[in-house]
């Protein structure tokens, strides 16, 4: 097993944080991990993405230029990355903020209304974790629970307040997943 993948979004939005998350869970059952971050020239309101590596086997390198699946936060993040995707490979967005009609037949999108759901959580910014529920749900990679016990061992105490709602954020995600 090997996946690949990417979370893009603007700076704020979570992108760093939902590929932390998932390294976190990966690598507590463990999986070989890599997580890179990467910042645009501002750290709100810029661009930022990280690429997640994870494997049973140690990792050759952490470079991705091919992703098996994308996880998108904003438009921007779509347009960049969908050319850019493995045939057979998957598009997860936030199609609260993402109207673009999906431009490939040889993909599958996963479309999650993450925005509305974190506003309903009373927190947009959970909209990071609806869309990795998404991705949890479509791949079965790793279970709801893996990630749930990433949160319970490795949120910050300043952020523990959040916990139920990443709970409930990451389940809610899942459901938006077909079969």
């Amino acid at each position: 097993m090997h996946q690949e993948i990417i979370f893009s979004g603007f700076g704020g939005q979570g992108a760093l944080f939902a590929g932390q998350l998932l390294a976190y869970a990966a690598m507590d059952s463990g999986k070989e991990v890599t997580w890179i971050p990467s910042y645009g020239p501002e750290m709100r309101g810029g661009t930022a993405h990280c690429t997640v590596v994870i494997a049973d086997e140690p990792i050759g390198s952490p470079s991705v230029r091919r992703p098996a699946t994308v996880v998108a936060l904003n438009l921007p993040s779509f347009e960049k990355y969908e050319p850019l995707i493995k045939p057979d490979g998957m598009l997860v967005y936030n199609s609260s903020l993402i109207e673009k009609q999906p431009g490939r037949t040889d993909i599958r999108y996963i479309a999650a209304p993450a925005n509305d759901i974190g506003e309903e959580l009373g927190n947009v910014r959970q909209a990071n974790v609806v869309l990795l529920g998404a991705y949890l749900a479509a791949t079965g990679f790793l279970s709801l629970e893996a990630v749930e016990a990433a949160l319970d061992a490795h949120l910050s105490d300043r952020q523990r307040r959040f916990l139920a709602s990443n709970k409930e954020a990451l389940r809610r995600g899942a459901a938006c997943v077909d079969g």
